[in-house]
């Protein structure tokens, strides 16, 4: 079994690419936004010959529908199989690939120029049998819209089972809890992280938090769009997927994410962490000194417009003193 981390924007779509160039029998690929000519080139490429390929689109996303009819339009003609999602969840967003019944990768990207090329986001790729015939699973189920139930407990499935298995990983931290997140707002989740930072966790996260999670540290990711969804915790054990700490995406969408039991892949997530971390400082430090000088600068103006208003008083002051004394001597 081998697995391996991409990193976003670094990795770029060579590897998707030369990944579904490689397929021999089966593409199985879930779509929730995509607009990568390159990829939908490769994927046409296999279906016109012996590959079988099928695409199950989200049946909505926010402002996109018609992209995403025309791209089904455009699968269908080229001898792709295509499903779409049922609507009875706020959204499916999961964006994932089965190849040959042999590699699994997990997106936390969309096919879009966004997300590859400008985005923070990483995804992963195992060759894990137990999550390929799960993942397999879920793809049969959605397709054809039935129930589905993991049985293997490091696939998150929203929203089956995601908010167990994550709340799981956070109590488990004993030393260091490493967070990527957009914004994560889920009181339950908020309270945990609070719970183990009290405990001496050491706990960082990029991204936003709401009010409850106040005293926890925070910094902003510096150079680029964060639309990553990761955790490593301890240093031995990561969380890459598509689901936020939020109450919709736990609870109320498809999204699918791993739990990583690999300390090698722990250690290169945690690496590009710190790396944005350190990035992230600066960039804060940057901003509070900016900010700092921007008061000043505004309290120093007020200052001089007051000297000045007063200088101003004054001598309007001693000219109409001056006007009166004169006025007196002219009667």
């Amino acid at each position: 079994m081998s697995t391996k981390l991409l990193v976003q924007p670094e990795s770029g779509i060579a590897p998707l690419l030369a990944a579904i160039k490689r397929a021999k029998k089966t593409i199985d690929i879930a779509i929730f936004r995509f607009d990568l000519a390159e990829v939908e080139k490769v994927l046409t490429a296999a279906a016109s010959g012996k590959i079988r390929v099928r695409a199950l689109i989200a049946n909505t996303n926010k402002g996109g529908d018609k992209r995403l009819r025309k791209l089904e339009q455009r699968l269908l003609a080229a001898g792709v199989t295509v499903a779409r999602t049922a609507d009875d969840l706020v959204r499916y967003h999961g964006k994932y690939a089965i190849l040959d019944r042999s590699e699994f990768w997990v997106l936390g990207f969309n096919c879009t120029h966004l997300d590859v090329f400008r985005s923070r986001i990483f995804g992963v790729v195992t060759t894990d049998k137990k999550l390929i015939n799960q993942a397999l699973d879920l793809f049969e189920s959605d397709s054809n819209r039935e129930p589905f139930k993991p049985r293997v407990s490091d696939l998150l499935v929203s929203p089956e089972n995601s908010r167990e298995r994550l709340a799981s990983f956070i109590k488990r931290a004993r030393k260091q809890l490493l967070i990527y997140d957009p914004k994560i707002s889920d009181s339950a989740m908020l309270r945990l992280l609070q719970e183990r930072a009290k405990s001496g966790v050491d706990i960082r996260v990029i991204g936003k938090l709401t009010a409850r999670g106040k005293g926890l540290r925070v910094g902003k990711l510096a150079s680029l769009r964060l639309h990553v969804r990761a955790m490593v915790r301890d240093g031995r054990e990561a969380f890459i997927g598509s689901q936020s700490l939020r109450m919709l995406e736990l609870d109320r969408r498809r999204e699918v994410g791993l739990i990583l039991r690999n300390p090698r892949l722990a250690k290169q997530i945690a690496s590009v962490f710190e790396t944005d971390w350190a990035q992230a400082e600066a960039a804060g430090k940057a901003d509070k000194e900016r900010a700092d000088k921007e008061q000043k600068d505004k309290k120093d103006k007020e200052e001089k417009d007051r000297k000045d208003k007063d200088e101003k008083d004054k001598k309007d002051k001693d000219d109409k003193d001056k006007k009166d004394k004169e006025a007196e001597k002219d009667e």
